[in-house]
């Protein structure tokens, strides 16, 4: 299988994590995208969304969208899961899961950004605070459902991680590129914290990548 990412992807850092974690080997290669490689013929003809991570399978299909990839690799590589066995938590997780991947990140992600900053005529500093905004909205609804829920843990969602986890830490690495405030969501940076000390997490992390830029 190979991989194709950008170091400082989110999307492509939660399937990284996940790779790590159910040890499967993969080529890695990588599409720029501040840039524009993604834009291509060639990676376009792979994935017509134009956005990073594709999953290249050996039998030559293609993956898109990295949550797809995580279900695909869980269904396929099920050890260690990545989803609890009962349905309510498996239901749990993936809505938690959801805030950073479908609340928070579709919403202030590069092509967003750029889309404000050259046709809407907003400065960075505007295009910033949007960013910051729902990046704040979607942690302050994780916070409070992971909190004081008796099913969090060390985890999200019990003491192994889990596809929610996988979904936060990219979020929270994003968020210190907008200089949100960590200490308002105690639970995250604790949740945060663990996952980190973790070797697949520090693994996947941006600064690990071999396309890593300062």
């Amino acid at each position: 299988m190979k991989l194709i990412g950008y170091f400082r992807s989110s999307a492509a850092f939660r399937v990284r994590i996940a790779l790590n974690l159910k040890d499967i080997t993969v080529e890695h290669a990588f599409r720029h995208l501040r840039r524009g490689e993604q834009s291509t013929p060639d990676y376009a003809a792979l994935n017509p969304q134009k956005l990073v991570p594709a999953l290249v399978l050996d039998s030559g299909e293609v993956l898109t969208q990295s949550l797809a990839i995580l279900e695909y690799l869980e269904e396929t590589h099920p050890e260690p899961p990545l989803l609890p066995k009962d349905p309510v938590g498996r239901a749990r997780v993936r809505a938690l899961a959801l805030i950073p991947t479908a609340d928070i990140h579709p919403i202030q992600n590069l092509r967003v950004m750029t889309y404000l900053r050259e046709r809407c005529g907003q400065s960075e500093e505007a295009a910033f605070a949007w960013s910051r905004h729902w990046i704040e909205t979607g942690f302050a609804a994780y916070e409070a459902s992971v909190a004081n829920d008796r099913r969090t843990g060390a985890f999200s969602h019990g003491d192994q991680p889990t596809m929610a986890d996988l979904c936060l830490v990219p979020q929270i690495f994003n968020a210190g590129r907008f200089k949100v405030d960590m200490a308002k969501y105690p639970t995250l940076k604790r949740l945060f914290d663990t996952c980190m000390k973790h070797p697949a997490f520090d693994a996947a992390q941006p600064a690990r990548q071999p396309d890593a830029e300062p």
